[in-house]
């Protein structure tokens, strides 16, 4: 679920920081730079690992900051493909059962993916498990928000998000802000998936 990504960084360290030891006033630039923030084609950052090394620093004309080449280690948050996570759902919806895992929300289990036979009930916005019992009968199990869900980790996508200026889009041209930069999509459509209450017993 978690990895450590090596990045290299020039680091701005601020004159008023500069009271502080070089590695702790980098490691507060780099977890304020990065944490809870999405890197292309790497993840969810989490927070700083460890600094791998300093190089030299420099001051630009005209800026009292020093800047300073850093290669370090990031904890970051990326399931490999076929992973099986454990979440709650957060709500439901015709697209798919929506999860949450606390700390990362973009999580969707696309009808396809789900137990089959499964219908999406409109009055209750849930999707329901039509289970077949041993005489034949059916069963309604509900996925309701805040249950507990296991599911496996089927597809990730990386969207590419660019700041916009102040509601200047041009036509035909889709608003960044719009994109989900990090997406999963999960399964739950195989023995053991699924809430864990259905399982328990």
């Amino acid at each position: 679920m978690f990895i450590l990504a090596e990045m290299k960084n020039v680091t701005r360290i601020p004159p008023e920081l500069f009271n502080l030891k070089l590695n702790d006033a980098i490691a507060s630039e780099l977890n304020k730079k990065l944490a809870n923030k999405v890197v292309l084609n790497v993840g969810l950052c989490i927070a700083l690992y460890d600094i791998i090394n300093l190089k030299e620093s420099f001051i630009f004309p005209g800026d009292g900051a020093s800047h300073t080449r850093v290669n370090f280690r990031f904890i970051v948050f990326r399931p490999f493909i076929e992973e099986v996570l454990i979440g709650k759902i957060r709500s439901c919806s015709q697209e798919g059962v929506h999860v949450t895992l606390g700390f990362f929300e973009d999580i969707i289990i696309p009808p396809t993916a789900l137990q089959h036979p499964s219908k999406f009930n409109e009055t209750e916005q849930a999707w329901v498990w039509e289970y077949n019992t041993a005489d034949g009968s059916k069963h309604d199990l509900f996925m309701d928000a805040g249950e507990t869900i296991r599911f496996r980790v089927t597809a990730e996508v990386f969207n590419e998000t660019c700041p916009t200026g102040p509601n200047i889009i041009q036509e035909g041209q889709e608003n960044s802000e719009n994109k989900i930069p990090y997406m999963l999509t999960g399964s739950i459509n195989e023995p053991g998936l699924g809430l864990l209450s259905w399982w328990d017993n």
